[in-house]
């Protein structure tokens, strides 16, 4: 079937019942091609719309985004800057640790004083004696052993002295002086140890007693009489209510000099043994009074 150039043109772009009728329409056949070409065409123009209307909505959406990451972070640069919207550091706490347990202070009494003890006749009720003090038959002292002798105890503290000790124990108070003796190797010396009530009154005594206030040697019991008339060494200490002495010498009766080490060594050794046996009785009293 030919057309001629007469007949109007069809138009791709509309409907069919808009399109004109070419002769009788009544007897011919639809021209399929054509149809389907028109067909196509209308397709194409769907996929172009709806490429272009994707690619607008992705722009709007982007510029929402955009929009609320400026309004979130109140300018335009901190889209840029992840932390600009945290808070200052002095604002976020760092110390998230649990306060510590609080306890009650304990009202444990503090220990008592050995000092205490010894300080007083009303608190140093322990029984006393020249053996208690002084015990065993020999003395050991470092690389030093003493062989013990005889010993001695009085209420009359001024019987048991030579020059001016016997007023000063007098004048003070005395209540008991005891007394042992010590040897080796031809040295002896005699602890004198003075009992006193209170320790102003041994301080007092201490004080007052001079290089004349000497203790009587002590012997017997296989021990020679030692500085009765020879030039012996000396010593006087305090500690808490006890005056404590020592006249140390040689048993030949020989007069000691400053050459003579041994002799000082025996009278510092003996002074020594006696604080640590006044210290340790003030100790033993006060353990005792601490478990009652």
């Amino acid at each position: 079937m030919s057309y001629g150039q007469g007949e109007p043109q069809w138009d791709p772009w509309k409907p069919g019942s808009q399109q004109p009728q070419w002769g009788d329409q009544s007897s011919q056949s639809p021209d399929w091609a054509a149809l389907a070409e028109a067909s196509e065409s209308r397709n194409r123009r769907r996929r172009l719309l709806m490429i272009g209307g994707g690619a607008l909505a992705t722009v709007a959406v982007g510029a929402a985004v955009a929009v609320a990451v400026v309004s979130a972070n109140g300018d335009s640069q901190a889209s840029n800057n992840p932390t600009g919207g945290l808070p200052a550091t002095a604002a976020i706490p760092s110390d998230t640790t649990e306060p510590a347990p609080s306890f009650e202070p304990t009202s444990a009494p503090p220990p008592l004083d050995p000092d205490d003890f010894i300080s007083s006749a009303k608190k140093d009720t322990a029984p006393l004696s020249p053996d208690i003090l002084f015990p065993g038959s020999q003395l050991t002292m470092g690389e030093h052993v003493y062989r013990k002798g005889p010993t001695a105890s009085t209420k009359d503290c001024a019987s048991a002295a030579q020059h001016t000790l016997p007023a000063v124990l007098t004048k003070n108070d005395c209540t008991r002086m005891m007394r042992v003796s010590y040897s080796k190797d031809g040295v002896a010396v005699t602890v004198g140890v003075a009992v006193f009530d209170t320790r102003a009154q041994a301080a007092k005594a201490r004080k007052e007693a001079d290089a004349k206030s000497i203790i009587t040697s002590l012997s017997g019991s296989g021990l020679k009489p030692f500085c009765r008339s020879a030039v012996c060494r000396t010593t006087t200490n305090t500690y808490g209510r006890y005056v404590y002495f020592t006249t140390a010498g040689f048993t030949s009766g020989k007069d000691v000099t400053e050459k003579d080490k041994d002799v000082f060594t025996t009278g510092d050794d003996l002074a020594e043994f006696t604080f640590r046996q006044i210290r340790r009785r003030g100790e033993a009293q006060a353990s005792a009074a601490a478990d009652q």
